[in-house]
């Protein structure tokens, strides 16, 4: 017999590792972007770490209630990105108001979210989503999250390409190890594959290559700072942009719940009260909270966040599906980032590990995907809209980012984004090319 209180802690653990290790990441990349001190990124992860925690805490608490954590929104990352190479390109002095921008930009899409969510649109997006477009979402989204974590695997970088073959070896060691234990392991190893992987491979790669040096902290604890960029500003520009973010974010949030309740085999009693509740209110008040979530990321002064779609992948592979060991990695996650010495610490974690240990638990997304397309039939209308939507959405990672610069900065996101191209593709063709309604015969009435 299982220990219940055991399998929460180890839970618990596990999903604080998956919060941390899709968090570490974008506070280096977005201090890169916009050359900031070793100080300020280490700032930065300090209110990531902290949003992180808080918003998937609130999202699964009053939110869609899954376990569905928040992250870093890849289309926040992308302007985030656009905004700060044109910022440094101009100068300097550029940095600041564009800091400052986009933090007016993430107030004003979650008051669209929370507008949207109290109109209840929501539920009538969700129609949008049908499950071939779905399923073109999650398909896409497992290629184009496989390559970024392959590269982190073996250490190649916009900044670098110099592949180290011992850092190399040891990373797919550490994939085959958590794929292994998590498809062939047996009670406890294979729900904590994920957990094994990461401490293993981070105790082997110590032993091997060694640790980077301690940064050192002048406090016990600290608060995140609020508005740490300054007051927020608004142009023209950064309306329209929010308003195209509120909608991209939408479609993140509607696929993200779909994916995690298709793992649940649609059994979603245990996460909603009533049957009205589990149709309508999860993500009515999902979309409520989202836009709570992004207020709270421009008022931190950190990335928006959106409810992690590769969730599902996690929750597939390890079979972590309670809420309170999500609930309690996410109230962790949160009281780190009152202690620098702890989350300091976490940011001197062997990267290549943490990618390899990740990439195996989201090999299932693109089978999410699969399997979502094919809860319908494939007729020739859906089998040409799934090859058009995959090809074009897979074609676009393949093409120089360069020919979109002379888009604004969101549509460059959406435009450059293969995920976002095949499921817009998957989305129009559903709604223009609709299937043939297949007539009843009709009966004449026998008199009486």
């Amino acid at each position: 017999m299982r220990n219940s209180k055991l399998d929460t802690g180890i839970g618990s653990i596990q999903w604080f590792i998956f919060l941390l290790a899709n968090s570490l990441t974008i506070p280096i990349i977005v201090g890169q972007v916009f050359q900031f001190s070793p100080v300020e990124i280490t700032e930065l992860m300090q209110r990531t770490f902290f949003i992180v925690g808080i918003t998937s805490l609130l999202t699964g608490w009053l939110g869609h209630r899954l376990p569905i954590p928040d992250g870093p929104a890849g289309i926040w990352l992308g302007v985030f990105t656009l905004m700060g190479q044109m910022a440094v390109a101009q100068g300097v002095g550029k940095v600041g108001g564009s800091l400052q921008l986009l933090e007016g930009a993430m107030l004003l899409t979650g008051a669209f979210l929370i507008i949207i969510g109290l109109a209840g649109w929501m539920t009538k997006l969700l129609k949008l989503f049908t499950p071939l477009v779905n399923g073109v979402y999650l398909t896409i989204l497992g290629f184009q999250l496989s390559g970024m974590f392959l590269k982190g695997m073996i250490g190649v970088n916009d900044a670098s390409t110099k592949i180290q073959p011992g850092i190399v070896i040891l990373s797919f060691a550490i994939f085959i190890l958590v794929l292994v234990l998590s498809v062939w392991g047996r009670g406890w190893l294979k729900s904590y594959a994920v957990l094994i992987g990461m401490v293993v491979g981070s105790i082997a790669f110590i032993i091997l290559f060694g640790s980077q040096p301690m940064p050192k902290t002048s406090s016990i604890i600290s608060l995140p700072d609020v508005l740490a960029w300054g007051t927020p500003t608004l142009d023209a520009g950064m309306i329209v942009s929010s308003i195209m973010v509120a909608f991209v974010l939408i479609s993140s949030i509607i696929a993200s719940v779909a994916a995690m309740k298709q793992v649940f085999g649609e059994k979603d009693d245990e996460h909603a009260k009533t049957k009205e509740d589990r149709k309508h209110g999860s993500l009515k008040s999902a979309g409520i909270i989202s836009g709570i979530n992004t207020m709270l990321s421009g008022i931190f002064s950190t990335v928006g966040v959106v409810p992690f779609s590769v969730a599902a992948g996690f929750v597939r592979m390890t079979g972590q599906s309670r809420m309170l060991p999500f609930f309690i990695g996410s109230i962790v996650l949160a009281v780190i980032s009152f202690f620098p010495t702890v989350y300091t610490l976490f940011a001197i974690l062997p990267s290549p590990v943490a990618y390899a240990a990740m990439l195996a638990s989201f090999t299932s997304m693109a089978g999410i995907g699969i399997s979502s397309v094919l809860k319908e039939p494939l007729d020739q209308r859906r089998l040409t809209i799934l090859s058009t939507a995959l090809s074009l959405g897979t074609g676009v990672m393949f093409l120089p980012s360069v020919i979109f610069s002379a888009l604004p900065a969101v549509l460059q996101y959406v435009f450059s984004n293969g995920v976002m191209v095949g499921m817009l593709v998957a989305l129009i063709f559903e709604q223009v090319w609709r299937p043939k309604q297949v007539q009843s015969s009709i009966r004449t009435p026998i008199a009486k």
